[in-house]
């Protein structure tokens, strides 16, 4: 953390040293700001700001704002500067970095101009949601379940189930479960087939909906498990 400190302090210092104010002027191209010889853009700087600040433009925010803005970036373009001085750039993954960020920002930019000069209808709009939601699982269960080793396990805790009527699967779920969902009596909330190992979601596919149904036994190499599963949704 001291290390941390001083670099800090250390770019900070640079970056006051290498930087001065540019004359002010109302072309795009002019520099707010110098690093090194290297500008700050006005059209830069307010492109940071309409980022920032969700829109809004610099005659939006009060002068010590204004300010603070300038110094983010002069303090930025010190520290990029100084990590290519080192040749932090040339690294392979500070190369791969920089890339994946340019293909985001391309991808961006490409999806705002489509859109910019479209507007769907409200028809476009229906086909594209019923696309989407065609993807999505048409129906989710509610199951609990009681994972032990062996199948001889499940069978006896199903046994235990049936003479309770099942009022004690969370009691047995907390005893015996070697599941995370132990914790919560073996609930595993609701989810889709697709959610869960083959296996499992054959059998739970197979209960019949009840609130109450007879548990079943399903087991593959992970384990066996006494299965008892609510109405589908």
């Amino acid at each position: 953390m001291k290390h941390l400190r001083i670099l800090c302090l250390g770019l900070a210092v640079l970056a006051l040293t290498a930087c001065h104010q540019a004359p002010t002027s109302s072309a795009s191209t002019a520099a707010v700001a110098s690093v090194n010889g290297v500008p700050i853009t006005q059209q830069f700087y307010d492109s940071y700001i309409k980022m920032m600040a969700g829109g809004r433009t610099a005659a939006d925010l009060t002068p010590s704002q204004r300010a603070a803005v300038l110094n983010i970036l002069i303090r930025a373009e010190a520290v990029a500067q100084h990590a290519e001085k080192i040749g932090l750039t040339k690294e392979p993954h500070t190369q791969a970095m920089l890339e994946l960020a340019r293909l985001n920002i391309l991808e961006q930019a490409l999806s705002d101009h489509f859109l910019a000069k479209r507007t769907p209808t409200e028809a476009q709009l229906q086909a594209d949601y019923n696309q989407q939601l065609a993807h999505f699982p048409k129906l989710e269960y509610h199951a609990r379940h009681i994972l032990v080793k062996t199948k001889a396990q499940a069978e006896k805790i199903i046994q235990d189930l049936d003479r309770d009527h099942g009022r004690n699967f969370a009691a047995l779920a907390r005893a015996y479960s070697i599941d995370p969902s132990k914790a919560n009596g073996g609930n595993l909330g609701w989810f889709p087939l697709s959610g869960m190992v083959p296996h499992f979601s054959a059998a739970i596919a197979k209960l019949k909906w009840a609130r109450s149904p007879r548990p079943r036994s399903t087991h593959d190499t992970a384990g066996t498990s006494s299965s008892c599963s609510a109405p589908g949704r």
